[in-house]
Order: structure tokens, then C-alpha cells, then sequence
């Protein structure tokens, strides 16, 4: 199974600057690489306390600066994105990463994307559907042939760079809608879930559908892919992790269910998303290692899983996290 880390560049107070939090972000994956992980994800969004607005940037960086890790979006939001520059971009760092690239595409569980480069939300899936259609074809097929609502025809049209890999791998984030799931197992595209909450096992009806949906569309086992995307923390100790984490998950998730409506976060609805089948993977390496074994089994199979910690923590305790899943977490899952 493959082990890595997610992260939406976010900055842990404001004591520090923008270009700090950037440059201990490329420090923090520079790191994963040396401790052996598998795979390091930056996301896309549109907000201040965000700074992943240009994903393919940062990644850019970490390309120069790393040697086996893959790098990935995490999620490329290809609803407000032209597929021909993202296909570029991506393409592109293929090249200086020497074929370490990977995409995510998703539609973003936020919406400030949408008025910011002109697309009606209401739309929203039309949007994403066609340009998924359009990303794929030019991933399989240097001269493109296509037409769409949404952006203008190509006709036999070239598009270049092509990637140092054979075929670019793209990937599907879903936030678990059946729909979603249905459309990556047709497509035969690996499928990355974000468990944020509730209990990861509730997943496998979706898991489930998905693999249902790509058989009966003739691909193989191997091609149809699960990932879950995860908020945890590992520290030395399961109270230490737990001390450490809850203050910035209660403060970043009592702010966005404020905006969607959710009640806030309690200490007790904290331990309830951290017990056995919950999603939130913070304790102790033995614990989160023993928890995404359960997992694992409980969807069926699983071929990867990222840590999303981005809830305040300092870059110290960012990366001494990072080192101990590296060391400890990733070794027992994969050694049992």
C-alpha cells in the first residue's frame, strides 16, 4: 500500500509569512521523500487561509528538489480549469520530475472558484463531466479531435509537451456521491476518496459500486484503484497526537460547518471521529498503522492512503509527523 501526505499549504500562525509557509512546505516534502513515502499531494483553493492556489507551482519545486517520491494535485479542480493547460502543466512536470507526475481531478468541495473565473455554479457537473472528457483525450491521443459547451472546438489539434511517462495517471477525488463513483469505474480511473468524516466503513457500498461499475465496463481489477484521502497525525504517543491536533481540527472545522450549517466541534464528537471505525487517523504509529489495516480490509482492498494534516500544527511538528509515518507508520502496513 502506498503511504503519503496531502497538503494545502496553509500557513500554522501569523507570525510567519506566505513565502516561509511555502518554503517549509517544499522543506516538508523534500523530507517525505527522504523517509521513503510514497506520494505527496498539494490541493487547490481559492481562499486566504489557503496557499495552493497554484498547485503546479509548488510542485514544480518539489520536482527539482526531490528524486523518488510521486507528486500529485490533491485535487486539481477541473470544473474552473482549461484541460489543454492542465494537461500541459502536468505534462510539463513530468518531464523534470522524470516521470513522477500524477493528477487528481476533482470538482472542489469549495465554490469561490466558480465566480472567480466566470462559471455559472449551477452547471457544476455539466462543467466537470465535459471537461474530464476533454483532459482524457488528450491524454491518450497527441492530435485531438473535440467539441464541447464550454470551450471552443479542436480540430485535429496537437497538444504538447507530452509526459516522460507513456500514459499521464489521473485519478478521481469524490467526496462519495454513488454518481461520482459510478463515472471513475467507467472511465476506469483510480478512485481517491476524501473520508473527512463519519466512519471509513460506510464507504464500502461506494467502493463497492465502483468496482462493479468498472468491470462491467471491461476493466481489469489492477486499473480500478482506491485511494482515501485522510485527515490524521502521528506522534510518538497517542495523547501527544491528540493534544497537538485537536485545538487546529476543532478551530478549522468549527469554521467551515459555521458557513455549511454543521454544529461545532466538541472534544467528544473529536473522539468519536478518532475511535475504531472512525476516519481521523491521529494516535500513536501502532494505532494509525493498526486503523488503516482495518481499514483496508473493510473496503475491500485499498492501494493508498494520504495524510491530510494542515489544521495549524507547526512545521516542526509537521514534519516529525511526516519522519515518524515514513519510519514506523508505513513499514507495518506494508510488513505485518
Amino acid at each position: 500500500m502506498e503511504i503519503g501526505i496531502d497538503s494545502f499549504a496553509t500557513s500554522p500562525n501569523t507570525q510567519i509569512s506566505d513565502s516561509q509557509a511555502l518554503n517549509e512546505l517544499i522543506a516538508r516534502i523534500e523530507l517525505a521523500d527522504q523517509v521513503g513515502l510514497d506520494v505527496f499531494g498539494i490541493g487547490e483553493h481559492y481562499r486566504k487561509e489557503f496557499l495552493d492556489s497554484a498547485p503546479a507551482i509548488i510542485l514544480a519545486a518539489a520536482a527539482a528538489r526531490t528524486k523518488k517520491i510521486r507528486l500529485t494535485s490533491a485535487v486539481t479542480v477541473l470544473s474552473v480549469a482549461d484541460p489543454v493547460r492542465v494537461f500541459q502543466n502536468f505534462s510539463t512536470l513530468d518531464l523534470i520530475s522524470k516521470g513522477r507526475i500524477e493528477i487528481v481531478v476533482g470538482r472542489g468541495s469549495f465554490t469561490e472558484s466558480f465566480p472567480l473565473f466566470g462559471y455559472n455554479l449551477n452547471e457544476y457537473d455539466a462543467i466537470f463531466s465535459e471537461k474530464l472528457d476533454l483532459l482524457l483525450k488528450i491524454r491518450d491521443n497527441e492530435f485531438v479531435n473535440w467539441s464541447g459547451r464550454f470551450r471552443p472546438t479542436l480540430r485535429e489539434q496537437a497538444v504538447y509537451p507530452r509526459p516522460f511517462q507513456e500514459t499521464l495517471p489521473i485519478w478521481l477525488g469524490v467526496g462519495g456521491t454513488p454518481a461520482s463513483v459510478i463515472r471513475a469505474g467507467t472511465l476506469g480511473l483510480p478512485l481517491m476518496i476524501a473520508v473527512i468524516g463519519g466512519e471509513t466503513h460506510r464507504f464500502r457500498p461506494l467502493v463497492d459500486l465502483y468496482r462493479e461499475a468498472g468491470a462491467k465496463a471491461g476493466h481489469s481489477p489492477k486499473q480500478l484503484k482506491v485511494g482515501l484521502h485522510s485527515l490524521g497525525y502521528v506522534a510518538n504517543t497517542t495523547e501527544e497526537a491528540v493534544k497537538d491536533y485537536y485545538p487546529g481540527y476543532a478551530e478549522v472545522f468549527t469554521k467551515v460547518g459555521k458557513e455549511r450549517g454543521f454544529p461545532p466541534v466538541t472534544k467528544a464528537s473529536f473522539d468519536a471521529q478518532n475511535g475504531s471505525k472512525g476516519a481521523l487517523l491521529v494516535g500513536n504509529p501502532e494505532e494509525v498503522a493498526a486503523k488503516i489495516l482495518r481499514h483496508n480490509e473493510a473496503l475491500g482492498g485499498i492501494s493508498r492512503v494520504t495524510f491530510q494534516m494542515d489544521v495549524g500544527l507547526s512545521h516542526e511538528k509537521l514534519s516529525k509527523s511526516i519522519e515518524l509515518i515514513g519510519t514506523k507508520v508505513s513499514p507495518i502496513i506494508n510488513n505485518p
